[in-house]
């Protein structure tokens, strides 16, 4: 606050409250707080665009961001693809229809460091 941040003050007070709230519901996996509330943002963002609002798609921009820099780095896609290949070969995948177990494997191997909807791309490339 003292560096004149107050933009970032303010969202990072919106995290702060979510990870208090989701601690009295008894969540205590702050990560996935982090994540969702990254998500939000970056809804919100798109949803703005969509409206012209160029200065609060802006403003959800930065709070994403401001949040991003406590998550653990998201894998690349290498590496997915790796885990993708190796999620396939685990459950003997073989057509989209067996694509929930893959993902399921592949989202428990990644320990929250890959999106749901990345994981879901690159999991439906490989059984197609």
């Amino acid at each position: 606050m003292k560096a004149g941040e107050r933009e970032r003050v303010t969202a990072l007070r919106l995290v702060l409250s979510e990870l208090q709230k989701a601690a009295k519901e008894g969540d205590a996996d702050e990560v996935a707080v982090l994540r969702r509330e990254r998500k939000r943002r970056r809804e919100a963002e798109t949803a703005y665009r969509e409206a012209g609002r160029d200065e609060l798609a802006a403003h959800e921009a930065f709070e994403a961001k401001a949040i991003e820099a406590y998550l653990p780095a998201e894998l690349s896609d290498e590496d997915l693809d790796q885990l993708v290949r190796a999620g396939v070969q685990a459950t003997g995948a073989t057509s989209p229809r067996d694509m929930g177990r893959v993902i399921k494997h592949v989202m428990e191997a990644a320990g929250g460091r890959a999106d749901g909807k990345r994981v879901s791309t690159k999991v439906k490339e490989a059984l197609s």
